[in-house]
């Protein structure tokens, strides 16, 4: 499980304008909420926010912590401003130990697909990450994928893959993960095909009187 860290304070003024001046004091306004607790505003450094984003997924656990107190969350929504560089704002869920949460969590791709490898076939990845339910002690940073023994002609499918313990796979198990096909067949022209060099044409001379000659 992946684990980063960020600090958040409580806020009691909320509303369009004390968001605004918020965002130009360099702060970005959010709520956290969970099962047990009702929403509360709060608000984070952009700046440490930008960096945290820079190496964390969606199924980071965060340790939040809010007005010194740790709180161990996901982050569930972030809104940015359409064309420049601002965070608008940002959303939390808490997370309570026994109750599962649903991630999608990134998939890495392990060994050379022995289609690709002997028959010098073309892999092609259709899915990048999965949907699960875990609970949040048991949420992985990521889901291994060994791709070894996929042939040409052949698909690994979402239900042929290990899982770690403690989590469950949302997605259809029937659906292809990667596919092997043939590789593409160089088209060569046929000698027959192509077009015939126009022959010489021949000289013709108007033949010399004898006189001439």
């Amino acid at each position: 499980m992946a684990n980063a860290n960020l600090s958040a304070a409580l806020r009691t003024d909320t509303g369009k304008g004390a968001a605004r001046s918020l965002r130009r004091e360099g702060r970005v306004p959010g709520i956290i909420y969970g099962h047990s607790r009702e929403p509360q505003p709060l608000t984070v450094d952009a700046r440490e926010l930008g960096r945290l984003l820079e190496h964390v997924t969606e199924s980071t656990v965060i340790d939040l912590a809010l007005d010194g107190k740790p709180t161990k969350t996901l982050i569930r929504e972030i809104q940015r401003h359409p064309f420049k560089k601002q965070f608008l704002h940002i959303d939390f869920q808490e997370l309570v130990a026994g109750e599962s949460v649903i991630v999608r969590i990134p998939l890495v791709f392990r060994g050379v697909a022995q289609g690709v490898k002997a028959d010098a076939g073309i892999m092609n990845t259709v899915m990048t990450e999965f949907e699960v339910e875990a609970d949040p002690s048991n949420i992985p940073d990521h889901i291994d994928v060994d791709v070894s023994n996929v042939t040409i002609g052949h698909a690994l499918h979402v239900g042929e893959i290990p899982l770690p313990p403690g989590v469950t796979v949302l997605d259809d198990p029937e659906s292809a993960v990667v596919i092997v096909s043939a590789p593409k067949a160089t088209e060569l022209t046929p000698v027959e095909s192509m077009p015939a060099i126009p022959a010489e044409p021949e000289l013709i001379r108007k033949p010399k009187d004898e006189d001439e000659a």
